[in-house]
């Protein structure tokens, strides 16, 4: 095994560690089946995804590897970055707490629609890492870059934001929760504050993408905005 999948399999386990202690922690307990099937489900896709960049695109999934708080150019993209980080372990956490506490009661159909969309959330990143080799995890232009207008880039601009969307507002419904979807509005704030940022430095700086930008006017809601 290599140096890279090394990499990727260790930030894997990190990431498992963190959702345990933020899940398991705030619930206080191990009997909690949602929680459960919500991980099983979180990190098999996971794997899938890894485990194909690992085959098929490795310089792709370095480009991932790097990423997260403290890997941007930009000093705004940092903040960014570990501002989108707290919100997404709130998003968990509230979630637990409102299952812990009863504090409202999801029926099994939702439940179930939660662990689709966190599935649905995962396939749209996927196709999005297919069509995108330079889809890297920090705003960068790479040597040889160009602008990709196909596949879902022909009907948005930022199609992996809405995978990453769709997989997080199945989270609260897979754990049980209603409140906890009040953590996706700060979540859209983050993202929407750094799309705005990415297309600037992109407009700047990689040739064809102003152009781009007047034939697929739409950034994240196809028909909408």
């Amino acid at each position: 095994m290599n140096q890279l999948n090394i990499k990727a399999f260790a930030g894997m386990l990190q990431l498992a560690i963190v959702l345990g202690l933020t899940i398991f922690l705030p619930a206080w307990t191990l009997d909690y089946w949602q929680a459960w099937i919500m991980v099983a489900i979180f990190f098999a896709c996971t794997l899938a995804v890894t485990l194909y960049l690992m085959k098929n695109d490795p310089k792709l999934l370095e480009r991932r590897v790097k990423a997260g708080v403290g890997a941007e150019q930009e000093r705004s993209q940092n903040i960014i970055q570990a501002i989108a980080a707290i919100v997404f372990i709130a998003i968990f956490v509230l979630s637990v707490l409102d299952h812990r506490f009863a504090w409202s009661t999801v029926p099994l159909s939702l439940i179930a629609l939660g662990d689709f969309l966190i599935v649905l959330g995962f396939y749209l990143v996927f196709l999005v890492f297919k069509e995108n080799t330079f889809a890297s995890g920090t705003i960068e232009i790479g040597a040889d870059q160009k602008v990709i207008a196909t596949g879902p880039y022909a009907l948005v601009r930022h199609p992996m934001y809405i995978g990453a969307l769709v997989m997080l507002i199945g989270v609260p419904l897979a754990l049980g929760s209603f409140w906890g979807l009040l953590a996706i509005v700060p979540m859209v704030v983050v993202l929407v504050a750094r799309l705005l940022d990415e297309e600037k430095f992109l407009a700047k700086n990689l040739a064809g993408y102003s152009e781009y930008q007047g034939k697929v006017k739409r950034r994240l809601l196809p028909l909408i905005w």
